[in-house]
C-alpha cells in the first residue's frame, strides 16, 4: 500500500508547489497538492497506457463511467445515473463554467473561501454577495441570518464548499438540508464543489452530497467532483460535473463546448484506476492524515497566540494568528523558512493556510520553524 513517510524530491520537476521558492531554503506548505507518491495502481495504469504509445483522440468507455458510479454509491450511498456526468478540465475551469451558465447578476458565497469562489463570479461580471461564515461550537458554520439578510432578486446561483475549504468543516445532513430549503426558497441553483469529499479526517464525519438530499435539490444543483485531491493526480487535470437536470446539463455542456475539450487520456486512465482499485490506499491516506493534522493541532495549542478551529476533512489546515499582531502572517513565517497560504485572497490576511499532506518529518521541520518564527516575537 501507500509508504506516506516515503521522501519524494519534487525539485527534480517543474513542480509548482516546490518551484515557488526555488533556491531558497523554504518549505512550501501552500498549494492544495500532497508529496505523497500516487497509488501503486494509478502509476501502474498509466504506465500500462503509455506503453502503447499512441495518444488519439480519446472517448470515454463505459468502465470508466461505470467506475465513477460504483465509487459514488459505495462511498456516499448516491445513485446517479451515466448521463448526468459531464467530464472537465478541473473544478476551477467548472466553476466559471457554473457562472456564466446560471442566469442572474448576482452570486452568493461565503468568506474566508478557496479564491476561485470569488474569482469565477468576477470572470462573470456578476456581483458577489460573500456572507462570512461563523464560529460555532469551536466550529466553522454557515450563517444563515446572514444569507437571508443579504439575498437579492438578482441572485440565482449559490456556490458551495464541502468540505469546505479553508476550513475542514463537513457540513451535517441537518446543516445541508437548511441550507437546501434556503435555495429553493430563493430559488436558487446550488453549485457544490466537493472535491475533498473523500478525505475525511474525523470518523464520524460523514459527506452527505447536497443533490443526494432530495429530487428537488437533485435538479436545482451542480455537483463538481474529481479524484485529484484525494489520489495526488491534479497535474493529470480529470474532473466531472452531476448535473441531474437535463436542461441545465445541456447549457453547461453548451458553455463548456464554447470553451473548453474534453479530459486528456491519462487523466481518463488515472481517475478509472483510482475508483476502480484505490480504496485501500485512501484508507490508510486518512489515517496519514489524520495523525498529521493531530500533529498540527497539538501544535497549536502549545501556542495560545495561534488559533485553529475544529477540522473534519482537508489537508488543509486554517490558523488563525491575529493575536500575533504582525503586519502578514504570511511575510513573518516565510522570513523563518515556511511557505504558507497567505489568508488574504481566502478573505482574511490575519490567517495562513497550512498543507500538512506531506511526510512527517516534513511536517515536523515546518512546525519547528514556526516554532522558532513564535518564539522570536
Amino acid at each position: 500500500m501507500g509508504s506516506f513517510d516515503e521522501i519524494v524530491d519534487r525539485t527534480k520537476t517543474p513542480c509548482e508547489k516546490w518551484n515557488r521558492y526555488k533556491g531558497a531554503d523554504v518549505i512550501p506548505a501552500w498549494v492544495a497538492d500532497m508529496d505523497f507518491k500516487s497509488p501503486a495502481c494509478v502509476v501502474d495504469a498509466l504506465q500500462a497506457r503509455v506503453n502503447e504509445g499512441v495518444f488519439g483522440y480519446t472517448d470515454i468507455d463505459d468502465e470508466t463511467y461505470d467506475a465513477i458510479i460504483a465509487f459514488l454509491k459505495r462511498h456516499y450511498h448516491w445513485e446517479i445515473k451515466k448521463e448526468w456526468l459531464l467530464f472537465t478540465h478541473g473544478v476551477v475551469s467548472s466553476m466559471n463554467i457554473a457562472c456564466l451558465t446560471v442566469d442572474g447578476a448576482s452570486v452568493m458565497t461565503t468568506t474566508p473561501i478557496y479564491p476561485h469562489f470569488i474569482k469565477a463570479p468576477k470572470y462573470a461580471h456578476k456581483e458577489v454577495l460573500a456572507i462570512a461564515m461563523k464560529e460555532e461550537n469551536n466550529r466553522w458554520v454557515l450563517d444563515y441570518e446572514a444569507m437571508e439578510q443579504a439575498i437579492k432578486p438578482t441572485c440565482k446561483l449559490f456556490m458551495l464548499c464541502n468540505p469546505y475549504n479553508p476550513a475542514g468543516t463537513v457540513f451535517t445532513c441537518k446543516e445541508l438540508e437548511r441550507l437546501g430549503d434556503f435555495c429553493l426558497k430563493h430559488n436558487l441553483t446550488i453549485c457544490s464543489d466537493e472535491i475533498h469529499a473523500d478525505l475525511l479526517l474525523n470518523p464520524e464525519a460523514k459527506h452527505v452530497p447536497i443533490a443526494s438530499l432530495s429530487d428537488a435539490l437533485a435538479q436545482k444543483s451542480i455537483t463538481l467532483m474529481a479524484p485529484s485531491k484525494t489520489f495526488n493526480i491534479a497535474g493529470l487535470q480529470a474532473s466531472f460535473a452531476i448535473i441531474p437536470n437535463a436542461e441545465l446539463r445541456k447549457n453547461f455542456k453548451k458553455t463548456m463546448g464554447s470553451m473548453v475539450g474534453g479530459i486528456n487520456l491519462l487523466g481518463i486512465t488515472a481517475l478509472k484506476a483510482a475508483y476502480l482499485e484505490g480504496d485501500a490506499w485512501l484508507g490508510e491516506l486518512r489515517l496519514y492524515l489524520a495523525e498529521n493534522l493531530k500533529m498540527v493541532q497539538d501544535f497549536v495549542r502549545k501556542n495560545p497566540k495561534l488559533k485553529l478551529l475544529d477540522q473534519e476533512a482537508t489537508f488543509l489546515a486554517w490558523i488563525d494568528a491575529s493575536a500575533l499582531h504582525v503586519k502578514s502572517p504570511y511575510e513573518f513565517f516565510l522570513n523563518f523558512g515556511v511557505g504558507l497560504s497567505d489568508g488574504e485572497p481566502f478573505g482574511d490576511k490575519n490567517c495562513v493556510r497550512l498543507n500538512f499532506g506531506t511526510q512527517k518529518s516534513v511536517l515536523k521541520e515546518i512546525l519547528k520553524r514556526m516554532q522558532k518564527a513564535l518564539d522570536s516575537l
